[in-house]
């Protein structure tokens, strides 16, 4: 068996070098490399021209075409958008592109969290008892019970699968759209769910009133919620989105909110990674005023918390092992044309 020499990108944490190493010590013609912080700097990578795996979440072009043997790429992330201009040098030198579903139960965790969060008002109870009102009730801020709505999963990869199993219990109706199905897919919902197809978003959205995002940002989905779509939602929905900010429409969201065409949103993902501080040294990742609305819930780009947990690196070590033993089947392989 030839050695398959693999280079992680960045300044791997000792915690998680451990971790890796342990995973992969039965596999002895893996040669794993973690370089320190003073080569991840200057980007200087050693024998990376003998690499045939990179681990890592960018890569610059000339690092791509230093690494010319390299045949995997492992992302330890979901999103793509910086491999974008990269896509033709991989589909040149048939480089596979793979994903890192490793927080999607974390995600999921916290799009539902974000949803309760949002049915019951609970920031709003907070800050009522926190300035020392005791006891305000459905006058000021009424709960709405999850079990009489309809939840729409717009996306059913891991996350949503997720997001899925942990709402069953709540007695709920389920709409789910996905690109395409297929049969044996349907085969495994339950009598409670009805399927959509990627050309039914309209339809999708008229029959639910509280709509989960959980899809990539890609030619096809950016902007794919605007202002008819909220529209068709209606005043009693409710909108979380744990996956990119520019699936949703800015200025549509804020509208939809600030007139209260639809209830309320939950958003963990935004526009605009590096604002820029304004005069108060604030820095809000959005241009237009969100955070002076009462029905939204804010949250910093924090549904794959805790980082730190070792086992969402398992899929990516899996990886590694099957590419060094010439298996071709590998988890979360990206569709280049796709986007994701």
């Amino acid at each position: 068996m030839l050695p398959t020499k693999v280079l992680f990108t960045w300044n791997v944490r000792a915690e998680l070098q451990e971790y890796i190493k342990e995973k992969l010590a039965k596999f002895p013609h893996i040669k794993l490399t973690f370089p320190t912080e003073n080569q991840v700097k200057i980007k200087d990578f050693l024998d990376i021209d003998q690499v045939d795996v990179l681990v890592g979440w960018r890569h610059n072009e000339e690092t791509l075409k230093a690494a010319f043997k390299v045949k995997l790429i492992i992302n330890p992330g979901a999103g793509i958008e910086h491999f974008a201009a990269h896509k033709t040098l991989l589909q040149e030198r048939n480089i596979s592109l793979t994903n890192c579903h490793g927080n999607a139960y974390f995600s999921a965790q916290h799009a539902v969290a974000l949803l309760l969060t949002a049915t019951n008002r609970i920031v709003t109870h907070h800050q009522f008892l926190q300035s020392g009102q005791w006891r305000t009730g459905d006058k000021e801020a009424r709960s709405l019970p999850l079990c009489y709505r309809k939840i729409g999963l717009l996306g059913y990869g891991a996350i949503n699968q997720h997001v899925h199993k942990m709402l069953q219990g709540f007695n709920t109706d389920f709409s789910i759209l996905k690109r395409t199905w297929n049969e044996k897919e349907k085969l495994h919902l339950s009598d409670n769910t009805t399927t959509f197809d990627s050309t039914q978003l309209h339809d999708f959205l008229t029959e639910i009133d509280t709509l989960i995002i959980a899809i990539p940002n890609t030619p096809k989905t950016k902007n794919l919620i605007g202002e008819k779509e909220l529209h068709l939602l209606g005043k009693d929905s409710i909108v979380v989105n744990v996956g990119r900010g520019a699936i949703i429409q800015e200025a549509a969201l804020y509208e939809a909110l600030k007139n209260k065409t639809i209830h309320s949103a939950a958003i963990d993902v935004w526009y605009n990674y590096k604002p820029t501080p304004n005069e108060q040294d604030k820095k809000y990742p959005y241009e237009f005023p969100f955070h002076e609305l009462d029905n939204i819930i804010l949250s910093p780009h924090r549904a794959a918390s805790p980082l730190n947990d070792l086992k969402r690196w398992d899929s990516i070590i899996e990886n590694i092992g099957r590419f060094a033993f010439g298996e071709t089947k590998l988890f979360n392989v990206v569709e280049l044309d796709e986007g994701y």
